[in-house]
């Protein structure tokens, strides 16, 4: 038999060409005769747009043309962006149009287009266009806009209030009354992006002799991006095909469809030229969609032994201007609140206001971030208050593994009841504090106190639900050389979709990991597809892989009995070959097997032959597959400068069943990476007239490679019953509880000056201004004193 790949740690087949500087990006496309685009993009974050002037523009050497909403095809003129993910607790369906055509309502939104034979000169004539502007009062803060008599963000609605809904179950009111503990906390989370290595990118091209508008586009989800370029272009989904290639960190803002998409494909139409256009990374700070602000008010209800009784609040969440993926990120966040613990009453109103601001959408985690660090920050405050140890009041509450699966009481964003499908809390949690030495922390904190070094502990916990249908397709099919071809809806960012599926299509099928051949992001290569977000290409499309695997094997030994007349139960396949377990062992390999699949011409096939060695498996997920996990962070803070330092960094990570330790291992640590950002760093700052402040990475801050710790983790593996693999999501983990973990940390080691944490991102001036309220200074420089 072959050796077994599912758990093997393979490296990945995808980074030697990387490596090497030979991906293939969508910039890294050269067609001949190539036009270059550059948008105008409004300086006002609301205003109405009175006229557009491009006769200076035009008259540039070089320009090829200026595209206003007019010029475009007509249901981009009259029609809004589709909205991909739409509620009925949704009261504003707002989105944006494609080129602006009227009003404008954040700064850097589309309102024309230049065409021209290089870039720099798009750039000189965009700055020619002359846009007559009548400005409008613009709304920043998401506290004000949901003020009575605030400015409205869009001046045809009557208020900022674009949902409100309710999530809910149990007694709250009952169990507040009789908690013999009740704590409150108002948090404060920041607006931040995804910020990928790679900004944004499409080229378009139209061969008038196929009728074939093809597209390369930097994204998560090129068969969403097609059927929604084929409504706005009222363009057949057969006539277009998008094509993802190598893509440069997606993290979520990649998975939208965005104005620029059919805005390019219009313009390749129009000129019957191929068209281009990049996103600078200035634009990528103004325009790709974002994720948060959001303030929690919350409470949590405990006895005198700190077992939860309930959780009420209100959460307020800033859509910015549209609301391109509907209100998924504030509804996962309150259906994500609870967490891995018996809650046994819950209550969190949620509204969701409009600002002049840039939309926002999921960044990885998705709105978990933000309810892990709500529920983290009320366990810490009532492990505090009642002189209970933070790791034990959590293993107080919860959920045992004889519960699964247990239902929450809620309903997930899928449309189906939160139930934890698998999942052992407890011994994840005991895990991350192993191998953290969490029992000899105390020691070693008392130790550096001594020294005059302040360092804490702390803990996040949380569970994620991944895996989200509706589907992923996979095809498989053995070549006339041997080789076995793999297609998927699947696309990759740097997750080694590639790799995981080769190995998955090796085991099922029979054959050598190096004689897979996957194709991902080309909607050309399979029919239907949906792509990568919410942690779903292992469960969907690796279900699908093994689905199709094991299809097609099934049709190498039916073929391969046939032809050595064999009973199909004496057939062995493995390596890229089928052989007879009788008689001589006659072998045939896989390229024999699928000419002979191919069939004679004039003949009929043998009875229970199919026309070659191929399948499509489309899997379909039931619910969501819930991953869970603990993080366990120490940090050195320094009270002078307000730095935090990451000493130890440890978490415990259940994806069920493994399918690439090494690579499940990279999205955990690269998870950290983000939550670290989201912890201490990141910050999308706006003045009061909705002006993006933090343009460049001057002054937004993200981690550098000295501030993220390399990982201890460890892997808690509960299979999940809803798939064949037992496998769940492993994208987003990192990143979830790990804000929530390290501002505990910090939070504990002020300890001594009292210090109470709650907000993100935590930077050094903000550790300053609450070490100065709390006059720590005073008793550190009487302590320097004592210790001179």
């Amino acid at each position: 038999m072959g050796v077994k790949q599912f758990g093997a740690r393979v490296k990945r087949v995808e980074d030697p060409a990387l490596l090497k500087g030979q991906g293939r990006f969508v910039d890294d496309v050269k067609m001949p005769g190539v036009l270059h685009a550059c948008f105008v993009r409004t300086p006002f974050a609301h205003a109405f747009v009175r006229n557009i002037d491009s006769t200076a523009a035009l008259q540039l050497e070089g320009v090829v043309a200026v595209f206003t909403a007019a010029d475009m095809p007509q249901r981009m003129r009259d029609e809004r962006m589709p909205m991909l993910v739409p509620n009925a607790a949704i009261a504003a369906l707002r989105t944006q149009h494609a080129l602006a055509t009227h009003e404008i309502c954040y700064a850097g939104q589309t309102v024309a287009v230049v065409i021209a034979q290089s870039r720099y000169i798009a750039e000189d004539a965009a700055a020619l266009v002359d846009v007559d502007y009548e400005t409008l009062p613009a709304i920043s803060d998401l506290r004000s806009a949901v003020a009575p008599g605030a400015a409205v963000a869009h001046s045809d609605l009557p208020d900022n209030i674009a949902s409100s809904f309710k999530m809910e179950y149990g007694d709250v009111d009952a169990a507040f009354a009789s908690a013999p503990h009740v704590f409150e906390e108002k948090l404060w989370q920041h607006r931040g992006g995804g910020m990928a290595m790679e900004t944004r990118a499409v080229l378009a091209t139209h061969d008038p002799a196929t009728d074939m508008l093809t597209v390369w586009t930097g994204s998560q989800t090129p068969h969403i991006g097609r059927r929604m370029m084929a409504d706005m272009l009222d363009r057949s989904v057969e006539s277009i095909r998008c094509i993802a290639p190598d893509v440069g960190g997606g993290f979520g803002p990649k998975a939208i469809f965005y104005a620029e998409e059919p805005v390019i494909a219009a313009c390749a139409l129009k000129l019957g030229r191929p068209v281009k256009w990049v996103e600078d990374r200035r634009e990528h700070f103004m325009c790709a969609t974002q994720e948060r602000d959001q303030y929690w008010d919350v409470a949590l209800a405990v006895d005198a032994q700190g077992r939860i009784q309930g959780v009420r609040g209100a959460l307020l969440h800033d859509t910015g201007a549209f609301v391109p993926w509907g209100i998924i990120m504030p509804y996962i966040a309150a259906a994500t609140m609870p967490g891995p613990y018996v809650v046994p009453s819950y209550r969190l109103d949620v509204r969701v206001a409009l600002t002049n601001k840039v939309a926002t959408t999921p960044v990885r985690g998705a709105g978990r971030p933000q309810a892990v660090f709500a529920m983290e920050r009320l366990m810490d405050r009532a492990a505090r208050e009642l002189g209970i140890d933070p790791a034990e009041i959590r293993r107080r509450n919860f959920v045992q593994p004889e519960q699964m699966p247990y239902s929450v009481g809620l309903m997930f964003r899928d449309g189906k009841p939160l139930i934890y499908d698998s999942g052992d809390y407890p011994k994840g949690q005991s895990e991350a504090l192993r191998i953290a030495d969490y029992e000899g922390f105390r020691a070693r904190q008392s130790a550096a106190l001594a020294q005059g070094r302040y360092i804490g502990i702390g803990i996040g916990n949380y569970v994620e639900g991944t895996g989200l249908g509706p589907f992923e397709g996979v095809t498989v099919r053995v070549l006339q050389n041997g080789k076995v071809a793999v297609a998927t809806g699947a696309t990759q960012q740097g997750q080694g979709t590639r790799t995981t599926l080769a190995q998955i299509v090796a085991d099922s099928v029979g054959c050598r990991f190096e004689d897979v051949v996957v194709t991902v992001g080309d909607t050309a290569a399979i029919a239907n597809g949906v792509g990568a977000f919410a942690s779903r290409q292992a469960v969907n499309a690796g279900n699908s892989a093994t689905l199709a695997g094991t299809a097609v094997q099934a049709q190498i030994v039916q073929l391969a009995a046939q032809t050595l007349g064999v009973a199909p139960e004496d057939i062995d396949v493995a390596d890229g070959q089928a052989m007879a377990r009788t008689g001589n062992k006659p072998v045939l390999t896989f390229g024999e097997l699928a000419r002979l699949s191919q069939g004679m011409p004039g003949f009929s096939m043998q009875p229970g032959q199919t026309a070659g060695l191929e399948n499509t498996a489309y899997f379909t997920p039931p619910q969501a597959a819930y991953c869970s996990g603990t993080h366990v962070v120490e940090v050195e803070v320094d009270p002078e400068t307000g730095g935090v330092k990451i000493l130890r960094y440890s978490v415990a990570h259940d994806a069920g069943n493994i399918i690439n330790p090494l690579i499940v291992d990279g999205q955990v640590q690269g998870g950290v990476a983000h939550g670290v950002g989201n912890a201490l760093f990141e910050w999308m700052k706006y003045d009061e007239q909705g002006q993006p402040l933090t343009t460049s990475f001057a002054d937004y801050l993200i981690p550098m490679a000295t501030d993220v710790p390399t990982c201890e983790i460890a892997h808690v593996e509960t299979p999940s019953p809803l798939n064949p693999l037992g496998v769940k999501g492993a994208g987003e983990g990192g990143t979830i509880p790990a804000p929530a973990a390290i501002l505990a940390a910090v939070e504990d080691a002020l300890r001594p000056f009292d210090v109470h944490v709650t907000e993100t991102p935590l930077t050094p001036e903000r550790i300053v201004e609450l070490l100065e309220a709390a006059g720590a200074y005073e008793q550190i420089n009487s302590q320097i004193e004592e210790r001179a």
